[in-house]
């Protein structure tokens, strides 16, 4: 008999909720009975079709505008959950952003973003959250990729980032699974999202990545959103400082 997931009564905040991973993973959250805030940059448009879509559903959402490489308006969205609905249950590290640096070009600014974006945001999301999080005995997941496993060429700076958040998360287990806080990864391969879709466009490149995959196809992002879910739910209760891949099979590293 299947297994249904309840987090009714729970909070969740979801960074770079907008599209992609981060909007497939708040949409089966809140379709789990959680209340989402969802953390956009600029698409506020598609954020706040996601509240309008759950309170319309029955649910509670919000929207969460904010730059997490900013480490105050990082710091906000924690504050903003709280004050809503006094309390921060699920954490999920999506925000991110994929951009090309060719080894020997010199040039630090991919460097500089991607990391204040990718691994400092994540970092000042977490670090604002964790006496929220301790209080209601919570979880967090991160959104690296098999990137930060094997490397990723002319993305360099991603896939460093993608790693440090790997090592981030095994830190944070040690630390924080004393003071009952389960802290967890997911790594995906290739997703169709707005950040792949220059690439997944061209049928030669998507043909060429598909045979790299035993599944054979690239994932969607609710492949990755229900993996996220499982995590935060009490199915995953004894699952801690885990890097769960969602590769269809391309990067056998677990």
């Amino acid at each position: 008999m299947p297994v249904a997931i309840d987090l009714s009564g729970k909070s969740a905040l979801v960074t770079g909720a907008s599209r992609g991973i981060g909007r497939a993973t708040a949409e089966i959250l809140a379709a789990s009975g959680a209340r989402v805030a969802v953390n956009y940059r600029r698409e506020d448009a598609a954020a706040e079709s996601f509240v309008e879509q759950t309170r319309s559903a029955g649910g509670e959402a919000l929207a969460l505008a904010g730059d997490v490489g900013n480490p105050e308006e990082a710091r906000q969205l924690v504050r903003d959950v709280v004050a809503a609905w006094g309390r921060l249950d699920c954490l999920v590290n999506n925000a991110g952003i994929w951009e090309e640096d060719e080894a020997g070009s010199g040039d630090l600014d991919v460097w500089d973003r991607t990391f204040a974006i990718n691994v400092r945001g994540a970092h000042v999301v977490t670090d604002a959250a964790i006496p929220h999080l301790e209080r209601q005995r919570g979880a967090i997941v991160f959104v690296s990729s098999t990137a930060g496993q094997r490397g990723e060429a002319r993305h360099s700076a991603y896939a460093a980032s993608k790693g440090a958040v790997i090592s981030y998360t095994k830190s944070l287990a040690t630390e924080l699974g004393p003071r009952g806080i389960r802290v967890n990864c997911v790594a995906p391969g290739w997703v169709e999202t707005d950040l792949t879709a220059a690439v997944l466009s061209d049928p030669d490149a998507r043909a060429g990545i598909e045979r790299t995959i035993p599944l054979g196809r690239v994932a969607r992002p609710g492949d990755v959103a229900g993996t996220i879910l499982f995590l935060l739910s009490d199915l995953a209760r004894h699952v801690h400082g885990e890097v769960l891949n969602v590769n269809g099979g391309s990067v056998l590293v677990g």
